[in-house]
């Protein structure tokens, strides 16, 4: 009778204890920003949240700045998965110093990427090709599109930021001279339309890009070195703004990307919290992901059952054992 009475509290308190972990998570507002890789992210902590830590787990839609103001200002939405921190970094640090937004933890170890890229094709035939200077060397091989007597650079498209930083690298490595002309693609899709039909023609190409991407998920691609290290500080003071007139070679230093919660929910749910500072990925391994995503025009909720079925030596490094178990359990459901 004894026996029977203990394992009756014994299990009374254990329902009490799920029930408060359950009831700590709650509803969890989770920002699905409005590109690709944040996308997926964002399905992949929903799914995670829901089957690994009973969470009532909902995506809310999402973009950079107005996200970032609303945590900080609102305390909602709770999770910002993919935040490239560095786009409002003194507001978010301020928010920090209040106690309003806490940094979980990197969602991108290699940071955004961006850079000047040749096809890798190209570097296999001639490994001088990966630095500027091999550019420069052999400016003839990039044909232009329409004047036969300069060399093609494909630039970032007008209105972006990019475009003022790919500009002013053009100039600080004096690429015109080399007989380099600075093409704008029109858009994205001319961009890496571009990069396809350089492909696709084992053609020379030369120009901007940044990761993670479908495309540098689906072409290989090498980014050419320039022989001047990160210079962060001019990169900042100079690279990126238009009216400097005395831009120096550099490399473009990493964009920071971070997950990014309310002081509250960091409070509130620990365990989840533990979970966002293990989840994170790999330009690569998120560019071969984004390529599969575009191949197969998968959305994000799919993609998401094809990641954590397919990759499970690389989430379950994120969790327990007894929460990946849970999640397995889930997944075997669907």
């Amino acid at each position: 009778m004894r026996k029977l009475l203990s394992s009756s509290i014994l299990l009374a308190c254990s329902s009490i204890s799920t029930t408060a972990a359950a009831s700590e998570c709650g509803t969890v507002t989770i920002a699905d920003m409005n590109w690709n890789s944040a996308t997926l992210i964002a399905n992949i902590d929903r799914f995670i949240l829901e089957h690994g830590y009973d969470c009532d787990a909902e995506l809310v839609p999402g973009d950079t700045m107005p996200t970032g103001a609303a945590m900080i200002e609102k305390g909602k939405p709770d999770i910002a998965p993919e935040f490239w921190s560095n786009s409002m970094k003194p507001a978010l640090d301020k928010g920090v110093a209040e106690g309003r937004v806490r940094y979980a933890g990197v969602t991108l170890t290699d940071g955004g990427e961006e850079g000047f890229w040749v096809p890798e094709y190209m570097v296999e035939k001639d490994p001088t090709l990966a630095t500027i200077a091999g550019i420069k060397a052999n400016a003839k091989l990039f044909k232009h599109p329409e004047d036969p007597s300069k060399s093609a650079f494909m630039g970032c498209p007008a209105g972006w930021n990019c475009q003022i930083s790919t500009s002013q690298l053009f100039d600080a490595m004096d690429l015109a001279a080399s007989g380099f002309d600075l093409i704008d693609p029109g858009s994205g899709a001319g961009l890496s339309g571009s990069i396809a039909k350089a492909y696709e023609r084992k053609e020379a190409w030369i120009g901007y890009y940044w990761a993670p991407t479908a495309v540098l998920g689906k072409y290989k691609m090498v980014k050419v070195d320039f022989g001047s290290g990160i210079d962060e500080k001019h990169f900042k003071e100079c690279i990126t703004q238009n009216d400097c007139l005395t831009p120096k070679p550099t490399m473009y230093p990493p964009s920071a990307v971070d997950s990014v919660v309310t002081e509250e929910f960091a409070k509130r749910a620990p365990e989840v919290l533990s979970y966002l500072s293990s989840r994170s990925f790999t330009n690569a391994q998120m560019n071969t992901l984004l390529a599969w995503m575009e191949d197969e025009q998968a959305e994000g909720e799919y993609a998401v059952e094809y990641f954590l079925k397919n990759h499970e030596d690389t989430w379950t490094k994120w969790v327990d054992i007894s929460t990946a178990n849970k999640i397995k359990k889930a997944l075997s459901e669907l």
